[in-house]
């Protein structure tokens, strides 16, 4: 297997999955600073200080407008993707990426909060389209046997992007007043990287056979990605799957709602995927500075022990990435979400026993690190090849429009309406998503199918035994254009 199929990998998760994880994390150290930069620049404006509340509402603003850019990108990747392609869509991601770079890095200069505000914006947009064409891309241009590894590349990703946050805002580093405007424009690097890289690399086979029709074109990025060989398995699998779609263009969110030929796939799709934000990892991270802080770790230090915990994500969704192709995408999933589920289901009786005996501490942090470990090893890691495998072609991309905006909406809602219920329910708020964890457990243990080391007309057909089941959906399977037997045949 050639190197440049891996290269490519990295040369994506530049300002795909890393970008978003860097964002993410990135804007935490500098808080105090911009909420006294937006003190300042209110005071010689308008000649008096800003009530707290005002500051509060722009520090908000600030760390949610990212989540509407990122709404924003996801909405627009299914059609700029299939309009210009999966490598010139990335390309153009960068752009919005330099501008919003531009505006955060210059505001302190203009003496501007609104730059910070409209700079995440950009960001967002960058974040949300670069995220969906990153996973989409890397699933495509990778072989049958590898497309586990490289998809959960984007995990490893967000986990790398999100340990560089935090290590880039350390105060021995950028986390200093005078310098968190460049701190905000550090995915300048990554970006330019990428710009300058991607070029050299083709665009994914299986866009340039179904979607564009270049055979020709199609063999060169195989040959290119994958070196010399023979790879007539893998092509007849993408021409089948041209033939199953039968010249359809790509299909639209309204044809992804109410197509029978794809229901199950889309309840798989919104219960195990897009409802990320509901297995509670933010929870445990909101959680975890008070529970090391309990564990007699000092303040100073908590910045370093988070380090830890970013070592722990990425280390866990490199060693998903070992055992995806080895255990299977379902095994991995249903075990996971189980561990989870115990680990938060103990965690709400250690917080809530914290006082009482000196070592419960210690069994909060260790199930803080179990919680991060599984999270990395199964859903963190394995719902970044599953929507590639479960949608053929002319429903993949619009798939990952309606993941996108379900998961923004949720970042969006969640981050707002989180407080309130840490208000209300407090250390017992982890039984709403210890629920969710343990309900994902039995439902991809008796439901979703196995897709490793299955095509993807393969995988349609296990769907296919869920969408027309009964001697009325076996009829109905016979009159569309669905029949993978028939397709295979072929």
């Amino acid at each position: 297997m050639s190197y440049n199929l891996f290269l490519l990998a990295f040369v994506l998760g530049l300002t795909g999955a890393f970008h978003y994880g860097l964002q993410v994390s990135i804007i935490n150290s500098p808080a105090e600073y911009i909420q006294s930069f937006i003190r300042e620049t209110w005071l010689k404006r308008y000649g008096s200080s800003p009530s707290a509340e005002m500051i509060t509402l722009m520090w908000s603003f600030i760390v949610s407008i990212y989540s509407i850019g990122g709404l924003l990108g996801s909405s627009s990747a299914g059609y700029l993707s299939v309009r210009f392609g999966r490598k010139k869509t990335m390309l153009l991601a960068n752009i919005p990426a330099l501008l919003g770079a531009a505006l955060m890095g210059l505001s302190r200069l203009c003496g501007s909060f609104e730059m910070i505000i409209a700079g995440r914006l950009f960001s967002g947009v960058c974040g949300g389209l670069a995220q969906n064409v990153h996973i989409m891309f890397a699933g495509e241009c990778a072989p049958q046997n590898l497309r586990g590894l490289i998809a959960i590349t984007a995990s490893t990703s967000i986990a790398v992007g999100k340990f560089v946050g935090f290590v880039l805002g350390l105060r021995e580093l950028l986390g200093v007043e005078a310098l968190w405007p460049i701190l905000l424009t550090a995915n300048v690097v990554p970006v330019l990287v990428q710009f300058l890289t991607l070029p050299f690399f083709p665009d994914s086979p299986r866009y340039l056979l179904i979607d564009r029709k270049d055979k020709e074109g199609c063999l060169k990025a195989v040959k290119q990605l994958w070196g010399d060989g023979d790879y007539m398995a893998e092509i007849n699998d993408m021409l089948s799957e041209q033939k199953a779609i039968g010249g359809e263009k790509a299909k639209s969110v309204w044809d992804l709602l109410r197509d029978r030929a794809v229901r199950w796939q889309l309840i798989s799709l919104f219960l195990v995927i897009s409802c990320m934000q509901l297995i509670g990892f933010n929870v445990v991270y909101f959680y975890a500075y008070s529970i090391f802080t309990k564990a007699g770790i000092p303040p100073a230090q908590i910045h370093y022990v988070s380090l830890g915990v970013g070592t722990t994500e990425i280390l866990s969704t490199v060693l998903c990435g070992f055992l995806i192709d080895r255990a299977g995408r379902k095994t991995l999933l249903w075990k996971s979400y189980t561990v989870m589920a115990l680990a938060l289901g103990l965690l709400t009786v250690t917080l809530s026993l914290q006082d009482s005996f000196s070592w419960v501490p210690y069994c909060s942090v260790a199930l803080v690190f179990i919680f991060i470990l599984s999270f990395g090893i199964g859903p963190g890691g394995v719902v970044c090849p599953l929507i590639t495998e479960i949608f053929i072609h002319s429903y993949r991309p619009t798939a990952y429009v309606f993941n996108g905006v379900v998961n923004w909406i949720q970042l969006f809602i969640l981050g707002f309406v989180f407080p309130f219920i840490v208000e209300g329910l407090g250390n017992f708020c982890f039984i709403i998503f210890l629920t969710y964890c343990l309900s994902m457990a039995i439902f991809v243990f008796l439901v979703l199918p196995e897709t490793k080391g299955k095509t993807m007309l393969q995988v349609m057909e296990e769907f296919n035994r869920l969408n027309y089941r009964g001697k009325k959906g076996q009829a109905a399977l016979q009159q569309s254009n669905c029949s993978v037997v028939t397709v295979t045949r072929l």
